[in-house]
């Protein structure tokens, strides 16, 4: 077995890409077109399956119009399969309803490792802001076939600028979230991106697949 992995899913000339033994999948190759050999790293789509899976709030109320839960033209379910018989890691937004949609166990909030189904996977929720972003964003990992480590585990207090708490108060802000006011806007760039650090993690688990 080679070091090569697979990262699936992932943003076009973002963290993964001109890295050695590391075969990148962005949006225009269509990961869901994967057939191996190689371990994965799985970013799937996460807009359908995380909290505003129905769409943003204003526009719902403007236009009466909703999306369908889950309606990612089968990323996700394809990911899973890849991890399954490849080896390696997925990873989605903490609250993500795909996990009891697909009958993955949901890990605790503070971390550590579980048994997550009876496919042999392990899933584990931990912070990206341990591992170099900018907020907090606890992220579910779920993996087949590789090591478990001990990653800095722990549900870390919500840090709001202080211009956000001097304009609507602290309770206004722990109701719209942490990245309410970090990131936001049209540009979801920083949101999403993936830390170095956080990536280099990501891929030595997968490595590690038998």
């Amino acid at each position: 077995m080679t070091d090569q992995v697979a990262a699936l899913y992932i943003e076009t000339d973002g963290a993964y890409f001109g890295l050695p033994g590391v075969d990148p999948w962005d949006e225009a190759r269509d990961a869901r077109s994967y057939t191996g050999p190689h371990r994965v790293v799985a970013h799937p789509p996460c807009q359908r399956w995380g909290k505003f899976w129905a769409g943003q709030p204003l526009w719902i109320a403007r236009t009466g119009e909703r999306k369908k839960k889950g309606d990612d033209g089968g990323c996700f379910a394809s990911a899973l399969d890849s991890v399954r018989r490849f080896g390696g890691v997925l990873e989605h937004p903490w609250g993500s309803h795909a996990w009891p949609h697909f009958g993955i166990t949901v890990p605790p909030r503070t971390g550590g490792w579980v048994s997550a189904d009876g496919y042999g996977g392990w899933t584990c929720c931990v912070e990206q802001g341990r591992y170099g972003h900018y907020a907090r964003k606890p992220t579910l990992l779920y993996a087949v076939g590789t090591a478990r480590p001990d990653l800095r585990w722990g549900k870390s207090a919500a840090v709001f600028p202080q211009w956000a708490i001097d304009r609507y108060g602290i309770e206004k802000c722990k109701r719209a979230g942490e990245l309410a006011f970090k990131g936001g806007g049209t540009n979801s760039t920083p949101r999403i991106h993936t830390p170095t650090e956080f990536r280099d993690l990501l891929l030595s688990i997968a490595r590690s697949a038998a």
